[in-house]
């Protein structure tokens, strides 16, 4: 190696699809790695008031969960064969505390749009973590005011339930009580 170069680490994509242990090859360098049906899913790195309104909604329902339940920034959920990274994750008492949490323990996964998640964040994860039997989505678009729209669970995917904002509280109740003012996350 040479003083002073910076050298570049190299990998090889595997021969097959995408596995968990692949996750381990990539940086922490601020990129969202995921996998979807063996395929590799790059996220670029987050802004500030993307983390802005990921904090308020950990701080949010950390404040609001009853004893035993876990608020999670960014753990992620093994779904068959893919890895997916939710903003926040919200797992029942008596979780497994494994490194990818089973779906079975993840009571709401939320997710923060940006501008190169829209699609994904709409479309594509939702459809995933149905499939997975998780109760709850909440999809939020950031923007100077903040939207959160709450989903649950139906006999064919995620019903739209409400669409908040403002500045006004309005109750939720999934995964369990909590008044939400979207405006108050920036």
């Amino acid at each position: 190696m040479t003083i002073g170069a910076n050298p570049v680490v190299r990998w090889t994509a595997p021969e097959g699809q995408w596995t968990e242990p692949d996750l381990h090859l990539f940086p922490q360098d601020g990129h969202r790695y995921e996998i979807v049906d063996g395929s590799l899913h790059v996220t670029p790195p987050l802004n500030g008031p993307h983390e802005a309104v990921v904090q308020a909604v950990v701080t949010l329902l950390r404040d609001a969960a009853p004893s035993g339940w876990w608020v999670c920034a960014r753990l992620g959920v093994a779904v068959g064969a893919s890895n997916l990274v939710p903003d926040v994750t919200v797992l029942r008492p008596r979780s497994s505390g494994a490194i990818w949490a089973d779906p079975a323990d993840v009571a709401l996964v939320v997710e923060v749009e940006t501008d190169t998640s829209r699609r994904y964040d709409r479309l594509l994860k939702p459809a995933l973590y149905a499939d997975a039997r998780i109760e709850t989505y909440w999809r939020i678009e950031p923007d100077r005011s903040p939207v959160l729209h709450t989903y649950a669970l139906g006999p064919d995917g995620y019903v739209h339930e409400k669409t908040l904002q403002g500045a006004d509280l309005v109750k939720v109740d999934a995964p369990f009580p909590v008044r939400v003012s979207p405006s108050a996350w920036l």
